[in-house]
């Protein structure tokens, strides 16, 4: 579909930007998947992506969206495509393509005609909008809407089509009755908060922390007041009540337009008003867009692809919009950020910038990863900021969102993240300080208050005595409860990447011990099956054995798509399996019982497994078959949960022919690429070219590989001959080069 550049949209941009806009989509994902995988694996909201067409830039604090649904719950987008009423536009902070809940948000409605404070919302159609990742316009009953955004801040302007009233509605969106909003005609000024509250973790209990907003008007107001549902009020503030708003009116002619300006902040109203004036300083609302522009063009620069599949072009532009969403901006301009479970407490940065909301179970895998190639400076911000947060929370979070500690997901990924960055080179941080935290997650026990708040490993008891998590614990005082051999896998995996740090750092006996608990998932591993399978604490194999049915020591899936996950030693669970032979028909026979589950994230390393077997040949094949049919243009392109960005990360990594199985170590598996050439701007100068020379269109066999010039291993290529730049080229043949 091709629903967000029109002519009217192209009068107002450069054709640079054109070019640079014309691939993304912003809509994709907000409506049910209509991939192969979703349809037979997904269920319930999984077979949604629960991305939002957002306005914003790169990895910002506040993303900008018309809004369906009115609610801050769980697993309900702010937008969805199947949804025909619109409500306002929203200064949301959706964990973008999640099943988490919006938070400290609030919502600006423009109104036409009469006053509505209940039953404002009116009929919109697709072909009303238009959207990009730097402005989104709709028209509307009596006026039109565009809305563009700096990193914490953003503008609207509205237009109107006819002579009329027209009232700003203004709605901190609590599922509490919580909340604050005022009205100031003199300042020509509406200022409040939302309150956040935790989910998972604490659920229910303050976060620390609230949404603050500063809107300015242009103009002066001619009419205000609050209001509680359908009660209006003659005064200026209303707080803690249920379905609180503030409204401003003003009487319009044709043609004429209203700009607001909007500044938001997690520390304060006064903060929010600093951000405004940092960010958007005048009223000029073409100039900001097309500012807002240039940062998006280059962001997405970064990597440049040719090709003559427009397609193709538009998922990849997509994918790498929803790639940068998250981890979310948290400090304001001046460096001010709220203390991680700081109980309305601020701290000031000493250096970069604080991120929060780091969907770590999904995001450690890929979409981390690329950002370790793209924007190491980046990376480094991000380290510093789990660290902060294990220093002032005494530690490391496992899966930080709400800026707040919380037990969701499974895994201590947080630690699989920083050896990744640090194995990489990437290390402007206190490396000892952050072993130290890790360490502390590794091998201490939570005191029992420390653990219910969301603290330390869930099970590590069992995980330390058994060197597996028998079924006898259930994993109380977690979101995802049970999950053992599930757990199992990923904690053996987050010791060998503990591993790795331990000896750089000459921790000896750490790495020594580590390393043999890397290899943990031997300990559930059922040679009579070939496959990993429930444990009992005496050694017994939990029954029935349902390979393929969603067990509950199992996270997301079956035993057998968790089989694969490895990565830490894919030799060692190749010999589990009988060898390359027998891995090959393990991998063969998950994707001929049409068992492949790519909308969850621990089977994404599964199609780069081939490069172990004898027939390498197959993961260009398998790799080649996802790409083509688990991601699609339009609302429903994408397979699964977006999660962050991790789904949008798989493609870019894929579609440029490399992947890292392995995030900590120093490969990644290669692929053929999808498109004729890739251009990666690395950090400097550097670039990296990846030039497809195919025998025909369709050739997708790796024949020959060649690093500037000189003959290359066709399976795997490394971090540092990557970041090396120069030419990658591979071979592509019409037939498999089989061995």
């Amino acid at each position: 579909m091709r629903i967000f550049l029109t002519s009217s949209f192209i009068s107002i941009l450069s054709q640079a930007a054109i070019a640079q806009f014309q691939s993304v989509q912003p809509l994709s994902g907000t409506a049910a998947s209509t991939t192969a995988s979703a349809l037979k694996h997904g269920t319930g909201t999984e077979s949604y992506a629960n991305t939002i067409p957002a306005v914003t830039l790169p990895f910002g604090m506040t993303q900008w969206t018309p809004q369906t649904n009115t609610t801050e719950n769980k697993c309900v987008p702010p937008y969805s495509y199947k949804d025909s009423l619109i409500s306002g536009f929203r200064a949301s902070h959706w964990l973008s393509g999640s099943c988490t809940q919006d938070y400290g948000s609030f919502t600006i409605m423009p109104i036409s005609g009469k006053l509505k404070t209940t039953d404002y919302a009116i009929p919109f159609s697709h072909e009303q909008e238009m959207s990009t990742p730097a402005w989104y316009h709709i028209d509307m009953p009596g006026l039109s809407t565009e809305i563009t955004a700096t990193a914490r801040c953003s503008m609207m302007q509205f237009t109107m089509s006819r002579t009329d009233s027209l009232y700003l509605l203004i709605k901190p969106n609590s599922d509490k009755n919580k909340g604050f909003v005022r009205v100031d005609p003199a300042r020509n000024e509406i200022t409040g908060y939302n309150p956040v509250y935790r989910i998972y973790q604490g659920w229910g209990k303050p976060a620390g922390f609230s949404g603050y907003f500063v809107i300015q008007i242009e103009r002066q107001t001619k009419t205000s007041g609050t209001a509680a549902g359908a009660q209006l009020f003659q005064t200026d503030s209303i707080k803690d009540l249920a379905d609180i708003g503030a409204f401003a009116g003003f009487h319009l002619q044709k043609g004429e337009i209203l700009r607001i300006r909007t500044g938001t902040s997690f520390t304060s109203i006064e903060a929010a008003r600093k951000n405004l004036q940092a960010e958007i300083p005048d009223w000029d609302f073409k100039t900001l867009m097309n500012n807002n522009r240039k940062v998006w063009d280059e962001a997405l620069g970064k990597i440049k692809v040719a090709t003559e599949n427009e397609k193709d072009k538009r998922i990849f532009y997509t994918a790498f919009y929803h790639a940068m969403q998250h981890p979310r901006l948290f400090n304001d301009v001046d460096g001010t950020y709220p203390k991680f479970a700081g109980n309305y407490q601020s701290a000031h940065l000493a250096k970069g910038n604080y991120y929060d909301d780091f969907s770590m179970w999904d995001i450690y895998r890929a979409q981390l990863p690329l950002y370790e190639i793209l924007q190491p400076a980046l990376v480094n911000d991000l380290v510093r900021s789990l660290i902060l947060k294990g220093q002032q929370g005494g530690w490391l979070p496992i899966f930080p969102c709400w800026n707040s500690y919380t037990s969701a997901m499974i895994g201590d990924h947080s630690t699989a993240f920083i050896a990744s960055a640090y194995a990489k080179g990437i290390r402007d941080y206190d490396a000892q300080e952050a072993y130290r935290l890790m360490r502390k997650n590794a091998f201490d026990i939570a005191p029992e208050q420390d653990y219910a708040n969301g603290m330390g490993r869930r099970a590590l008891p069992s995980y330390l005595q058994y060197g597996y998590i028998p079924m006898e614990d259930s994993v109380p005082m977690a979101f995802h409860k049970k999950e053992q051999v599930s757990r199992t896998l990923e904690y053996a995996y987050d010791d060998y990447a503990l591993s790795v740090v331990a000896k750089s750092l000459g921790k000896t006996k750490d790495y020594k011990e580590l390393s043999l608990r890397a290899k943990n998932y031997r300990n559930i591993f059922d040679t009579t099956t070939g496959l990993v399978r429930g444990r009992y604490a005496n050694g017994s194999w939990y029954t029935p054995f349902q390979p393929d049915h969603k067990e509950p020591y199992v996270t997301e899936g079956t035993p057998r798509q968790y089989s694969f996950y490895v990565p830490q030693d894919v030799p060692g669970l190749t010999k589990l399996m009988g060898g390359p032979a027998k891995l090959e028909a393990a991998l063969d026979s998950l994707f001929i019982k049409n068992e492949y589950w790519h909308g969850n994230e621990p089977g994404h390393q599964i199609p780069f497994l081939y490069n172990y077997t004898p027939a390498p040949w197959k993961t260009q094949q398998r790799v080649r078959q996802i790409l083509a049919d688990e991601y699609s243009d339009g609302p429903g392109g994408l397979s699964g949960n977006d999660d962050a960005g991790q789904m949008s990360a798989w493609y870019i990594f894929a579609a440029m022919g490399f992947y890292p199985v392995d995030p900590v170590a120093d490969q990644y598996l290669l692929c053929a690429p999808l498109f004729d050439q890739t251009t990666i701007q690395l950090p400097g100068a550097k670039k990296l070219e990846i030039t497809s020379h195919k025998q025909s269109k369709t050739a997708l066999y790796i024949r020959a590989v060649k690093l500037n010039g000189k003959t290359h291993a066709t399976d795997r290529i490394s971090h540092q001959e990557l970041m090396q730049g120069g030419k990658l080229e591979f071979f592509l043949q019409d037939e498999p080069a089989r061995k």
